[in-house]
């Protein structure tokens, strides 16, 4: 889930914004009982992110339609990707530990080094992630969406959040 937060003179009237990310695949390799060592390979489909707000019909698909073709830009880049490049945990309980998950994110043809904490919990053949980050669009080349003469706008700052079943 993404939150996209509204900004500008006007924010008071504009809505924040909760984006669903609907196509995504992905690897997640650990050993079992202590993570370490770990590695995880996330891809989204840029044009899955969905808006689930309670909005019209006409006002989701302005929004979704902008979001795709002007800020993601999904014909020129289709594909969000991470890649670890490590992994460290700490046990916090029984098959339940706290991780830090280093890698690089490619978001709009631009990557950068990224950060994900996670939770983890192991249970009888399933894993569950719970976690978040934050990124700010304009590290990824992306200008924040802006309208009404730049006194509505999406702020630069995104707040990412997560929970994944991971089953062998």
């Amino acid at each position: 889930m993404v939150r996209a937060f509204a900004g500008g003179f006007l924010s008071a009237f504009a809505h924040d914004h909760n984006i669903a990310i609907r196509d995504f695949s992905g690897e997640a390799q650990f050993t079992y009982g202590t993570v370490e060592p770990a590695s995880l390979q996330l891809k989204i489909k840029s044009a899955s992110l969905a808006v689930t707000d309670k909005v019209s019909a006409s006002d989701r698909q302005k929004i979704e339609g902008t979001m795709r073709d002007e800020v993601l830009e999904v014909g020129k880049y289709p594909e969000i990707v991470f890649r670890s490049t490590s992994v460290s945990a700490t046990k916090t309980g029984d098959g339940q530990y706290q991780a830090k998950i280093a890698g690089d994110l490619t978001l709009h043809g631009v990557t950068r080094p990224l950060t994900i904490t996670t939770q983890l919990e192991f249970g009888d053949a399933v894993l569950r992630a719970r976690g978040g980050f934050t990124l700010k669009q304009s590290s990824y080349e992306i200008k924040p969406v802006s309208v009404a003469g730049g006194t509505v706008k999406v702020k630069d700052e995104l707040r990412f959040s997560f929970e994944i079943v991971a089953k062998p």
